[in-house]
């Protein structure tokens, strides 16, 4: 077990639910229907599962063992098994889940303001969103109340805030998605949308549709930003860590996939059927934030104000269950190897990351040179630059790095005896196999060729598919 100044879960289902809500946040809900959108919809969809379960899952379980194993952070847990050296992995996963972080809590911030614009009926907003997120007060006050949202939760520890937030924000989660769902489908063209969704085009298969997938898979799932080490830290040596990872990303997936559902036949209504749209100026982030809302203002003023302010709601409970394990990471680094109380590691590690998402604040018609001139090849936004700088680069290195590491510097026999620590009958087992197919073999081949395809194509155009 862990220390007990560090904390622990509580049990076993408090870690997946946790994890499982690392991963589920407005990757799913927010960019995963956009990435759709703009990946041909099923195509992007048929490679978004297969990079999940071949490559994200045995990823997910190693960086579970590597934080069990040694009851650290992301850092702490290579010097914790004497490879000082490549604590590096450890540095790019904090980086990356800082810089998420501080742009995720900007979209964060929105998705509280369009919930009061939705409850008290003004659907406008989608017609003027380019006012609204340039409103520095307005969007920099939701920011700093999502943040301060956050912070409480990390402040209380594992079990008695994160843990505990994610037994109650899990279910009422799952339970909002599906009566959007139900509800969706009772619409005209409903049908038009799940076709789109569901039927692939083979034709629509590119190198920006195996970027945009494996991207969003590794984003989603909280790989390679050592949020899944520093989850695992707090885990019981009596847990299956196969099976809980299987159980997370099965969630994880399974939530995505039933927020297609819940998306693309409310576009499918607003549309009449034609889903040519979604591929074009209804693409991309604007698809929740312009979209959406103009087509909860056709049900009417009730019935839109109730139903828009119960998606925005659910999008804001979505957004915190992944921003307390991103605060988690650095917060954890702070305790473990600085010796810092946990209540002044929060405070100050979130006013940190509350600065460096200033450019993000800013980056949307707030400051011309943020918006227009704050760039890096391969970004048309300070948010698109940081999406690709973090998702494409940073957690591609750090999910490659940790499989290596684990099967050839760690060896491959050590990870597979922590993984055996409470899964009777692991050795040998079909999973023991098809794990160390992929960790030791699939993954870093898979992950290192990707790699280079997905860097080739965003920052110098060049296609390999």
């Amino acid at each position: 077990m862990a220390t007990a100044n560090r904390g622990a879960f509580s049990n076993r289902l408090g870690f997946i639910l946790a994890a499982a809500g690392s991963a589920v946040g407005l990757g799913n809900i927010w960019r995963f229907p956009f990435e759709v959108g703009l990946g041909g919809g099923a195509a992007f969809v048929v490679m978004y599962l297969l990079f999940c379960f071949l490559l994200c899952f045995p990823v997910m379980v190693t960086e579970v063992a590597i934080g069990r194993k040694t009851q650290k952070n992301a850092i702490g847990a290579f010097n914790g098994l004497g490879f000082k050296n490549w604590n590096f992995v450890g540095k790019i996963g904090i980086l990356a889940g800082i810089l998420i972080l501080s742009y995720y809590n900007v979209i964060a911030g929105w998705t509280i303001g369009y919930f009061i614009e939705m409850v008290s009926g003004n659907f406008g907003i989608s017609k003027v969103f380019g006012s609204y997120t340039s409103d520095i007060l307005k969007v920099g006050i939701y920011a700093v109340i999502f943040m301060s949202f956050t912070s409480y939760f990390v402040s209380k520890g594992i079990s008695g805030g994160i843990e505990k937030l994610a037994k109650v924000l899990m279910p009422s989660l799952i339970f909002m998605i599906l009566c959007v769902v139900i509800y969706s489908f009772t619409l005209p063209n409903a049908m038009e949308g799940v076709k789109f969704y569901l039927i692939p085009d083979i034709s629509e298969m590119n190198a920006s549709v195996v970027s945009g997938a494996l991207r969003q898979a590794f984003f989603s799932l909280s790989l390679g930003m050592g949020a899944l080490i520093t989850y695992g830290s707090y885990l019981s040596r009596n847990d299956n860590i196969v099976s809980s990872s299987a159980f997370i990303t099965l969630a994880d997936v399974g939530i995505a996939f039933i927020a297609g559902f819940m998306i693309f036949p409310l576009v499918a209504y607003n549309n009449g059927g034609d889903m040519s749209m979604v591929q074009s100026d209804q693409a991309g982030p604007g698809l929740i934030f312009v979209t959406l809302p103009g087509i909860f203002e056709t049900l009417g003023p009730g019935l839109g104000a109730f139903v828009g302010g119960f998606f925005f709601l659910l999008l804001s409970f979505a957004a915190l269950t992944s921003t307390v394990s991103l605060l988690e990471v650095p917060v954890s680094y702070a305790v473990d190897e600085l010796g810092m109380k946990r209540q002044r590691s929060v405070i100050l590690v979130a006013a940190l990351i509350f600065v460096v998402g200033i450019p993000s604040l800013l980056g949307n018609g707030a400051s011309d040179f943020f918006t227009n001139w704050f760039k890096m090849p391969g970004g048309s936004t300070d948010f698109t630059t940081l999406a690709i700088l973090t998702t494409d680069v940073l957690l591609l290195i750090g999910g490659f790095c940790i499989v290596l590491f684990a099967s050839y510097i760690w060896r491959k026999e050590n990870l597979h005896q922590e993984l055996a620590s409470g899964y009777e009958g692991y050795l040998g087992s079909f999973a023991h196999k098809f794990l160390n197919f992929t960790i030791c073999y699939l993954s870093p081949i898979l992950l290192g060729l990707l790699f280079v395809v997905v860097f080739l194509n965003n920052y110098f155009g060049i296609s390999l598919i």
